[in-house]
């Protein structure tokens, strides 16, 4: 059974960073594609960045240069490091991890406030 749990969560400043990190469980994700969406209240969830392999990652407009996905496949793990946070980036992150079949894996979400 896969399962995801994700950490690094937490209440920061603007202009702040965080690291989230995402780990996985019950499979073998080498091939998998890992993912970061965030879903703020009132919103629906939206893509904020994937990682397809280890060398190819894709971004949301609104964190490209800020924000950086990376995966560390030995671990099972994928990692959100998010710079110069802003207000609008207040969300529950959840991470992704999407089987070679398309079938998605999710983790339970974890909080990222970002206020002074």
């Amino acid at each position: 059974q896969v399962q995801l749990v994700e950490s690094g969560g937490g209440l920061v400043q603007p202009g702040g960073s965080l690291r989230l990190s995402c780990a996985g469980s019950g499979g073998f994700f080498s091939l998998y594609t890992m993912g970061w969406y965030r879903q703020a209240p009132g919103k629906q969830r939206e893509l904020v960045a994937t990682s397809p392999s280890r060398t190819t990652t894709n971004y949301s407009d609104s964190v490209k240069g800020r924000f950086t996905i990376s995966r560390d496949n030995a671990k099972n793990t994928v990692y959100l490091q998010m710079n110069s946070l802003k207000p609008e980036d207040t969300a529950v992150y959840y991470c992704d991890f999407m089987s070679p079949g398309g079938n998605h894996y999710w983790g339970q979400g974890t909080q990222v406030t970002v206020s002074s």
